[in-house]
Parts: C-alpha cells; sequence; structure tokens
C-alpha cells in the first residue's frame, strides 16, 4: 500500500515518548471510509458500536454505510456535494458520516442545539445539498435551509429507531410524558434516513472520494472569530487517528472507548470515533454527556479510554455516585478544549486509578497536535510535547524569527493533520497559513528545552464553555440587535466547573428599562444555550481606547477579579446544558 511521510525536523520531544509510542506514523493514502472497511475485514465479528445495549458488530456498521452511500446516491448526492449533519453522538451519526464520504461528499456537521439563524450562517457558507437531522430539530433545519435559498430533502432520524427493540417501544411513552416526542412524517421532503438506508442497495459501494479529497468542512471561528469551515482532507483525518492510535501503544482491538464527546466537533470525531475504528475497538456512544450516565456506562461497559474535556472529568470526580462504582478500567485519557486543572487530574485519577493527561490542538489540525506522554514524563501546566510525525515552534509576534526555550510568542505546527484551507475563503487561509505548511495558532506559548509547550495566553478571544468554543463577536451581534441595548460587549468569566462562560457587559440604550431577564431571553432566542452569557453587568459605558478600540483586556480583568454582577436568570430546567452539546433535551433511554 502506497504511503506518505513528514519530512522530520530536530525533534528533541521524541526522547520523552512512552515506550513504543514512533517518532513518525505511516499515513496510508487512502479515503477514511476506509478505515472502516479494513477494520471490517480484519474483525468482522466484533462490536463496533454499543448504543444503550445495541451493539452492531464491524460487518454490519460497514454494510451499513455502503447501504448509506447508496441512500445519499438516490438523494441525488453526488461526489463533491456537502451534506451537513445534525446529529448527537449516535450510530446514526456514524452510519450518515462515513455513508456520505463513501458516495464522495464532504460533510458538514453542526451542533444540533444551534439555533435558526446560526444554522442558516453555515447553510450559506456551504450550502449543502441534502441535511440529515435529529427529528427533534429538523423543522430548525429545514426553516434555515429555506432562509438560506436552498433546495433539498431534510432526512430525519429519531432516537427510537437506533435503540434495542423493548428500549425503542418505551421511549416514546417517556417522550411524549417529558413533552419532546416530535416524530417527522415520511415525505419526500422529510424523509426517514434510517429507513432510507434499509431499503437501499445491499451491494458494495467503492469509496468515491480520494485520500486528498475534501472530506470534511469542520465550522470554526479561526484566529478572528469570523465563521469559517476547516478544510479537513481525507488524509488529514486518516493521519490524525493514526497519530492518537499511535499515541496509546498499548491499546488492543476489541477494547471500549466512551464516546461521550459530541462527534460534530472534531475532536470526538477524531479521538473517539475515528480513532476507534481505526483501532477496531468498541465504541459505547452516549448521546449527551450526563454525569450520572456516564458514571453508570463506565461501570456496566468497562472502557478503557475516556477522551474528554475537564468539565467532564471534574463531574465525575466529585459526584457522590463515583464512590459506590467500579471506574477502575479506565486506564488512559486525553483532555482537551481548555486547561486541565491540577486539582481535577488528582481527583479523576483518585476516583478510577487511570491517567488523564492535558492535549492541545484546534480544528484546524484535525484537531490534537500535543499531548502530555501517558504513562511517562508528563509534565501538569504543560499541553506536552508534539505528536509523531508533527513539528512545532514558538516565534516572535514582530518578526516571525525562532525563539529559544523560556520565550513567549506565537505558537506554530506542521504536520499532515494540518488543513488544506478555509472553505472558498483564500484571504483566512493567508493569514494562518504559510509556504511552508505552518499553521499559525493564534495562541501564545513557550517550550522548554525538552520540547514541552505551556500555552500562556490565547490571541484569539474565543470563550471555552465547557469544550465549546464561544466567540464574542458572534454574541455581541446578537446583543447589538436588541432595540434597548446601545453597546455590548462579551468576555469569558472564570467557571469553577466549566472552565469559564459568557459574561456580557451592556450598555442600556439612553432612557431604557433594561433587565437581565430581557438581555438573556433575547439571547436565547438567537444562540445555543452555551453561548447565552450567563452574567449580566449593566454599565454607563465600555472602556475604549482615544480611536474607539475595546479595551477587552480592562473586561477580562474584572471579570477575573470578581467584580460583582448582576447574574443571568437560571437556564430552565428541561434547556439542555452547556457541556452536552450533542442531543438537545432528548429523554434518557430507561
Amino acid at each position: 500500500m502506497a504511503t506518505a511521510t513528514v519530512a522530520v525536523q530536530p525533534r528533541p520531544w521524541v526522547a520523552h515518548y512512552d515506550d513504543g509510542v514512533p517518532a513518525e506514523v505511516e499515513i496510508p493514502e487512502i479515503p477514511l471510509d476506509d478505515l472502516l472497511r479494513q477494520a471490517a475485514a480484519r474483525w468482522p465479528a466484533a462490536v463496533a458500536l454499543t448504543f444503550y445495549g445495541r451493539n452492531l458488530t464491524f460487518a454490519a456498521l460497514d454494510r451499513q454505510v455502503d447501504r448509506a452511500a447508496h441512500a445519499f446516491r438516490s438523494l441525488g448526492v453526488q461526489r463533491g456535494d456537502v451534506v451537513s449533519l445534525h446529529l448527537p453522538t449516535s450510530p446514526a451519526f456514524v452510519i450518515a458520516f462515513y455513508g456520505l464520504l463513501r458516495a464522495g461528499a464532504m460533510g458538514l456537521p453542526m451542533n444540533p442545539l444551534y439555533m435558526q439563524r446560526e444554522i442558516t450562517e453555515l447553510m450559506r457558507l456551504g450550502r449543502p445539498a441534502v441535511s440529515v437531522s435529529l427529528d427533534l430539530v429538523a423543522p430548525r433545519v429545514a426553516a434555515a435551509r429555506a432562509d438560506a435559498g436552498l433546495d433539498g430533502p431534510v432526512p430525519s432520524v429519531g432516537i427510537a429507531e437506533q435503540l434495542p427493540p423493548l428500549k425503542g417501544l418505551l421511549y416514546p411513552i417517556k417522550a411524549r410524558r417529558e413533552g419532546r416526542w416530535h416524530p417527522m412524517a415520511d415525505t419526500p421532503a422529510t424523509p426517514h434516513f434510517m429507513r432510507l438506508v434499509s431499503r437501499a442497495s445491499i451491494e458494495p459501494f467503492p469509496s468515491a472520494a480520494g485520500h486528498r479529497d475534501v472530506a470534511l468542512l469542520q465550522p470554526t471561528g479561526g484566529t478572528t472569530g469570523v465563521p469559517k469551515a476547516a478544510m479537513l482532507t481525507h488524509r488529514n483525518l486518516v493521519a490524525n487517528a493514526l497519530q492518537v492510535a499511535a499515541w496509546f501503544p498499548n491499546a488492543t482491538p476489541g477494547e471500549a472507548v466512551l464516546g461521550a464527546l459530541p462527534y460534530f466537533h472534531i475532536y470526538g470525531m477524531t479521538v473517539a470515533m475515528n480513532m476507534a475504528v481505526a483501532l477496531g475497538q468498541r465504541q459505547v456512544l452516549l448521546p449527551r454527556p450526563d454525569t450520572v450516565e456516564m458514571l453508570e456506562t463506565i461501570s456496566r461497559e468497562r472502557p478503557r479510554m475516556f477522551p474528554g474535556v475537564p468539565a467532564m472529568y471534574q463531574a465525575i470526580s466529585v459526584n457522590p455516585r463515583a464512590a459506590s462504582l467500579d471506574l477502575t478500567s479506565i486506564d488512559g485519557c486525553i483532555s482537551g478544549a481548555s486547561p486541565l486543572p491540577l486539582e481535577v487530574q488528582r481527583r479523576f485519577e483518585e476516583v478510577t486509578h487511570g491517567r488523564v493527561v492535558e492535549g492541545y490542538g484546534l480544528s484546524e489540525a484535525s484537531p490534537v497536535t500535543h499531548s502530555n506522554p501517558l504513562y511517562g514524563d508528563r509534565r501538569p501546566g504543560t499541553v506536552g510535547v508534539p505528536f509523531p510525525s508533527t513539528d512545532a515552534r514558538v516565534v516572535s509576534m514582530l518578526d516571525g524569527h525562532e525563539l529559544g526555550p523560556g520565550e513567549e510568542g506565537e505558537l506554530l505546527v506542521r504536520g499532515p493533520q494540518v488543513m488544506l484551507g478555509y472553505y472558498e475563503n483564500p484571504e483566512e487561509t493567508a493569514l494562518v497559513l504559510d509556504a511552508d505548511g505552518w499553521l499559525h495558532t493564534g495562541d501564545i506559548a513557550t517550550r522548554d528545552d525538552d520540547g514541552y509547550f505551556r500555552i500562556v495566553d490565547r490571541k484569539k478571544d474565543v470563550i471555552i464553555v465547557g469544550g465549546m468554543n464561544v466567540w464574542p463577536r458572534e454574541v455581541e451581534e446578537v446583543l447589538l440587535e436588541h432595540p434597548l441595548i446601545r453597546d455590548a460587549a462579551v468576555v469569558g468569566a472564570p467557571h469553577p466547573r466549566l472552565g469559564e462562560v459568557p459574561r456580557a457587559f451592556v450598555v442600556p440604550a439612553p432612557g431604557a428599562t433594561l433587565t437581565v431577564e430581557m438581555v438573556v431571553e433575547h439571547c436565547s432566542a438567537n444562540l445555543a444555550g452555551h453561548k447565552v452569557p450567563r452574567q449580566v453587568q449593566f454599565v454607563d459605558e465600555l472602556p475604549r481606547t482615544g480611536v474607539g478600540k475595546l479595551l477587552r483586556r480592562e473586561l477580562r480583568r474584572a471579570a477575573a477579579d470578581g467584580v460583582p454582577v448582576q447574574p443571568a436568570a437560571e437556564r430552565p430546567a428541561a434547556s439542555p446544558r452547556p457541556v452536552a452539546g450533542a442531543d438537545p433535551g432528548a429523554p434518557r433511554p430507561e
């Protein structure tokens, strides 16, 4: 099989890799869905997916993906088209994603919690031919397509049809009782996706994609916060899946991985879904990371690996149920999306006896570029060392020259996982990708003599809420649409569980009677729950320079110093939690 490798640069960090972790990873020149084809050939009877007691083997999953590719063809999807996915972590997501890739299309995954205006913006960006959606949010997706001037069907997917037979019968009863039963009619405009798959041809579908084709349009704010989509090729995704797999040198086929991260985000897609397929491992899927459900699932299903975010690890370690359950199957966890507090690391390892290490990545790099070694020399407060086949350096923000150990500058990374560019946006691409393939991350970092990197600050203004990115500019634009708001700014405020939450500083219009509840209600109608400000403070003016530039650092300082605020009203109990990210309020199958 043809392979490609990246030229080796001096990499002092390789000496600190765990035993068995290679300096270079061979990257087969195959489309991503061929990883599944290979897994089905090697371990046909092994379980690939577990969803509330329903198991799907690798051979069965591969057949479903073939049928899904035929189903997409029946809907008119051709090679090079875009298909958007609005699904929680579930078998349907895995089948639909690999199926659209096999059909030669590009995936555009979106958070199912997005509000209509957010979906519309991304619809205009990617212009998907078809949008596969959870039935609960399918009307919102259809309305967004109409807003974007798009024709094409919105195939719907229900939770009940993915469950074991008995749970599938009981689920609608519970859902109706909770007011969350909204099945879609099976029509040409909203066909039932899993029925299309079950009726499609059983003939194998040869992959229509090449390894250098774009596989994924991953929504991201990039370095500026303007919505974009990172073009990740099949090669990018195969490379990062194999890089992550190589970081677990003792992993064996058949072991379980807890898939509690949202698969619509590149982090969960790579470190759980694609990695597990590459290793022949069983994915235990949870549509939302409810803490008690995660605890009970770990105790019952015995996963060895648990990729997550600090908010998940903290919630598990402090939950009273943890003491009464056996969580010792957990062995290795890479924590990403936000800094891992030392106390969270200590507590989680105490209750599980496993290891959790901090890593680093970004959507533009598929996403992982760094991690602390799982079993060897991990250094708290750092994001560890670059992955195999990955280069990293710190450069001056003034002239771009490389800096030495301990000097602060912008972090640059290069490797086979780095994106092709931003979709239909060469100007923004040129700002972050140079001619030599270096990705300018926008993060300020230092490195030590051994090649361990520490993230010092963010050149970006992104707020990370339980692992989910929130761009202040987007929230501010929504705030400024309110007729009683004259000016507004949003920064991140420290939060003990979520890391940080949006805090809004609002200048009311002259003579306006404006309440916190009015601000929160307005934002809730236009933004996903994790983007809605949790804290709102009314001020007379925002701090600005003489030329009118907002002094955001002054607001961040006020938020960090605990300046008294008027807390925003709590979200209704039925609303999705910010860290959930995947399933908009779907009832838990019993």
